[in-house]
C-alpha cells in the first residue's frame, strides 16, 4: 500500500513521522496533505538506506540536483563524485538523467550510494533501448519503467501530457520544444501518428508506480525554453492535461508533483504559480529556475535563483537546480556544487519571505555573528561555510602577521562594527591602530570573538 494510499485510510506511516518531525509540524497534519494530494513524501520501499523527503503543502522548499552521463562523457566515477558535492552542498534529492554508458550500472549504483531520494526520466532509457525514438512503445517503455522502480529510484519524470494536439501548437514557437522527453514523444508522434503512448497507458504506468510507492513527477515537455514563449497556448494546454492525469493518478493511489517552467520573465512567475495550483488542485510544483532571462549562459545558475526565489515565495515547492553550465555542456563537479548553493539560498530567501521561523531564526543568529566580528558562529549559520573558510584563509594568507580571528581586509582599522563600540573611553584604541596599520581588532575580555585552540576560523 502507498503512501497516499495509507494516508486515505487514516494512517500515519513511520515516514510521515519522520518528515513531519524534520519539517516542524505535526504528523496529522502532514497525513491530511498527502491524503488530499497537496503533498508528497518521497520513499520507494526498495531504496533502504535513503530518508524520506516531503514536498508540498506545509513543508520547507526543496531542492533538487540533476546529473548523469551524456554520450560523450559516461564515467560512472564522475557521477558519484557529483552525487557527493550535491549532498555536501544540501540537495533534498537528486535525479540521474543519464543517456550515456552503462546505465543501469549507474543508476543502481547512484541509488545503492545515496542517502537522499533518486529521481529518473525513464523514456531516455527507453530510447536507447529501442535503437531510435520512432521504435519505441509502450511494452519496452513499461519494462523499463519497472526496472528504475525495482532498482529503487523515488520519483520519476513521465512526461505523459505531450499530446497530438501539441504538434499544432507549437508551430509558431521562437523554440518549438527544449524538454529532452517532450522532443522525443513529439518526433514518435509525428513519424507514428499515433497519440502519445505514455497518455493512452497511463494507467498501467500507474499500476508499477503505486507497487513501489513511486512518486510521478509529470514532465512539462512543451515548457517554455525562452521568455517569447512564456505562458503560451502549448505550456497551458500541458499543464491542464497534467492536472488530470493527476487527478487520476491519486484515485489511483499514487503520489504525484508537477513539473513546471522553465523561462518565465519575471512578471509572468506569480501567474505560472498560480495556474499550476488551480489547475492541478494545489499538487507540488516543482520548477526549473525559473529563468527570468535567456541572456545569462555561464551565468545562469544566478538567473535562476532570482526567479526560483520568486516562484517559491509565491507557492512553488520543490526547484530543480541550473548551474552555470546550463545552456552550454554537461555540469562538473563544481558546477554542480555551485547549483546547489545557489538554489537553496533562493529556497531560504523564499522560506523568509514566507515568515518561516527559523529561516528567520537563522539570519538573526547571522547578524549577531557579524556584529561581534565572530567568524566561528558565522561559519554555523552560513550557506556553505567551506566556501567562507575558503575565502578567509586566501585574505589571512595576505597579512599573516595580523590576528586572523580578528583582521578583515575590507575596512581594516575602520571596521563599522569595532569603531562604534570603541567610542569614547577606546577613541585612543582606534586612532592608534589607524596609524600603526593594525586590523583594528577588540582584545577587551567578556566580548564575543574567536581565535585561539578551538577556533574554526582558518
Amino acid at each position: 500500500m502507498s503512501q497516499i494510499e495509507k494516508a486515505g485510510k487514516g494512517r500515519i506511516t513511520r515516514e510521515m513521522k519522520q518528515v513531519a518531525k524534520e519539517e516542524g509540524i505535526s504528523p496529522e497534519e502532514l497525513r491530511r496533505n498527502v491524503r488530499s494530494g497537496f503533498a508528497v513524501v518521497l520513499k520507494n520501499k526498495k531504496h533502504k538506506h535513503a530518508d524520506p523527503v516531503g514536498i508540498g503543502r506545509g513543508l520547507r522548499v526543496k531542492v533538487n540536483a540533476n546529473i548523469g552521463t551524456s554520450p560523450l562523457h559516461a564515467e560512472l566515477s564522475r557521477e558519484i563524485e557529483k552525487l557527493r558535492a550535491a549532498i555536501e552542498a544540501g540537495a533534498d534529492t537528486v535525479m540521474d538523467l543519464s543517456t550515456g554508458g552503462e546505465i543501469d550500472r549507474i543508476r543502481r549504483e547512484i541509488v545503492r550510494r545515496s542517502s537522499i531520494p533518486v529521481g529518473s526520466v525513464p523514456i531516455y532509457q527507453t530510447a536507447i533501448e529501442a535503437g531510435s525514438i520512432e521504435e519505441m512503445d509502450i511494452d519496452l517503455y513499461l519494462k523499463v519503467f519497472r526496472k528504475h522502480a525495482r532498482d529503487g529510484i523515488d520519483f520519476t519524470t513521465v512526461h505523459a501530457g505531450v499530446t497530438k494536439k501539441a504538434l499544432g501548437l507549437i508551430k509558431n514557437r521562437v523554440m518549438k520544444c527544449v524538454s529532452r522527453g517532450g522532443s522525443f514523444l513529439l518526433s514518435w508522434m509525428k513519424v507514428n501518428r499515433k497519440e502519445n503512448f505514455l497518455f493512452e497507458h497511463f494507467e498501467e504506468i500507474l499500476k508499477i508506480a503505486g507497487k513501489y510507492n513511486v512518486t510521478l513527477s509529470l514532465g512539462d515537455g512543451l515548457r517554455p525554453g525562452c521568455i517569447s514563449d512564456s505562458t503560451d497556448k502549448a505550456q497551458i494546454c500541458e499543464l491542464k492535461i497534467l492536472g488530470k492525469l493527476a487527478e487520476v493518478a491519486r484515485e489511483n493511489g499514487v503520489q504525484v508533483i508537477i513539473e513546471g517552467p522553465g523561462h518565465v520573465p519575471l512578471n509572468e512567475i506569480e501567474k505560472n504559480v498560480r495556474l499550476e495550483k488551480k489547475y492541478c488542485n494545489h499538487a507540488p510544483f516543482f520548477v526549473l529556475g525559473p529563468l527570468p532571462t535567456d541572456i545569462a549562459a555561464g551565468y545562469d545558475h544566478v538567473a535562476a535563483s532570482i526567479g526560483a526565489a520568486l516562484a517559491a515565495w509565491k507557492g512553488a515547492d520543490f526547484l530543480c537546480y541550473v548551474t552555470p553550465k546550463e545552456h552550454v555542456g554537461l555540469p562538473s563537479v563544481e558546477d554542480v556544487r555551485e547549483g546547489v548553493i545557489a538554489a537553496k539560498i533562493a529556497a531560504h530567501v523564499a522560506e523568509i519571505a514566507k515568515g518561516n521561523e527559523l529561516a528567520r531564526e537563522r539570519d538573526l543568529k547571522m547578524s549577531v555573528a557579524r556584529e561581534n566580528v565572530d567568524w566561528n558562529e558565522m561559519l554555523k549559520h552560513c550557506i556553505y561555510p567551506k566556501k567562507l573558510i575558503e575565502l578567509r584563509r586566501a585574505e589571512c594568507e595576505k597579512n599573516p602577521n595580523l590576528s586572523r580571528a580578528k583582521y578583515c581586509s575590507m575596512c581594516g582599522a575602520f571596521c563599522v562594527f569595532r569603531v562604534y563600540k570603541s567610542s569614547g573611553k577606546n577613541e585612543n584604541h582606534v586612532r592608534r591602530n589607524r596609524f600603526e596599520g593594525k586590523g583594528g581588532g577588540d582584545s577587551r575580555k567578556g566580548g564575543s570573538r574567536t581565535g585561539g585552540k578551538n577556533s574554526a576560523h582558518p
